[in-house]
């Protein structure tokens, strides 16, 4: 084969083929281009395919390109060339950024203490629980950091197309694997891979104001027949529906079945320090901006958020992150000031 159909050539990063015939400017460009991205590569270990795949660059058209033998126009493929290390310099700056800034993983809260408690009771009992918290203060993050760390818990999340019955359980059957394709057997293996036997089991099932109101009540079903936790958690509209003291009509069935029910719909103050300690956020001022963009809609993923864009913004600076890289970061995020 060929270089030309794409085959990886056997020189690698060397020099050109070829010299291409174009105007000064041009010439110099794709040397100076061409130069940049054989240093790139070769410091990252990347090979001309490695490359062709991140930029979307044809690899005939890119190895053409570094040869010097390129028959179509160099300007174009040399500007796509250069929008790449762009990308890829971004792309490093960011990593370099946040590290600088100590970007934590998983944030235990004293919210997100509450969600684990609430979820290793409906496990250990079994119960069925229901846990809401606003958007942005760690549900979903918790939920995997639980399920991470303990054995027989599944995690899956229902989206506005898994509502119906049918298309939930055929959710539930590729995040827990069960092989079943026959849709009238789909309910009993699923209900045979949770079941309870010797083992603590909890389903967790994330976004549920998602589901129909049949698909909780087949939930119900696992619940009572093959006895395994089982956690609905989402947004206020799960309360609304099934966690509220009092029921709604014709929601007795499932709302007597509530073990345990949890609301979280503004951080707590130690939800927030927790965050920015985690940050390692320490100047006051800092701290202050970013306590008050906490407690708008989006809560924590908004203080997450917004660090991590001032922290680029300090890294062009080649300065630590302090209140004037939050207060542009919040404002080019939000369009308001903070």
């Amino acid at each position: 084969m060929s270089e030309t159909s794409g085959q990886e050539p056997a020189g690698g990063w060397g020099e050109p083929k070829g010299s291409p015939k174009l105007l000064d400017a041009d010439l110099r460009d794709w040397r100076e281009v061409r130069g940049q991205i054989v240093a790139h590569a070769m410091t990252q270990n990347l090979t001309r395919s490695d490359v062709a795949r991140g930029s979307t660059i044809p690899l005939p058209t890119l190895t053409q390109w570094i040869d010097g033998t390129y028959a179509g126009s160099y300007i174009n493929t040399t500007e796509r060339v250069r929008r790449y290390l762009l990308t890829m310099e971004g792309a490093r700056q960011q990593v370099l950024a946040l590290t600088a800034l100590k970007a934590p993983g998983f944030v235990e809260t004293p919210s997100s203490r509450e969600l684990i408690d609430t979820l290793a009771y409906a496990q250990s009992s079994p119960e069925l629980i229901v846990a809401t918290m606003a958007a942005g203060m760690g549900k979903t993050t918790t939920c995997r950091e639980y399920a991470s760390g303990r054995s027989a818990v599944f995690v899956v999340t229902m989206r506005p197309t898994t509502s119906g019955v049918h298309a939930m359980l055929q959710e539930l059957a590729q995040a827990l694997e069960v092989p079943e394709r026959n849709p009238a057997r789909l309910d009993r293996s699923i209900g045979e891979r949770l079941k309870r036997n010797g083992r603590h089991t909890l389903l967790i099932v994330d976004e549920a104001q998602n589901l129909a109101d049949k698909s909780v009540d087949q939930l119900r079903y696992f619940l009572d027949l093959y006895g395994c936790g089982i956690a609905l958690v989402g947004n206020e509209e799960v309360y609304t529906r099934f966690g509220k003291p009092e029921p709604r009509a014709g929601y007795g069935q499932i709302h007597r079945r509530v073990g345990k029910r949890m609301q979280r719909m503004a951080p707590l103050d130690g939800d927030i320090a927790a965050l920015l300690d985690a940050w390692e956020v320490e100047d006051g001022e800092c701290r202050r901006l970013l306590a008050a963009i906490g407690r708008k809609p989006g809560t924590l993923g908004q203080i997450d958020k917004t660090l991590r864009l001032a922290a680029m913004i300090a890294a062009g600076g080649g300065t630590p992150v302090v209140a004037d890289h939050i207060r542009s970061a919040w404002r080019n995020r939000s369009g308001e000031a903070i």
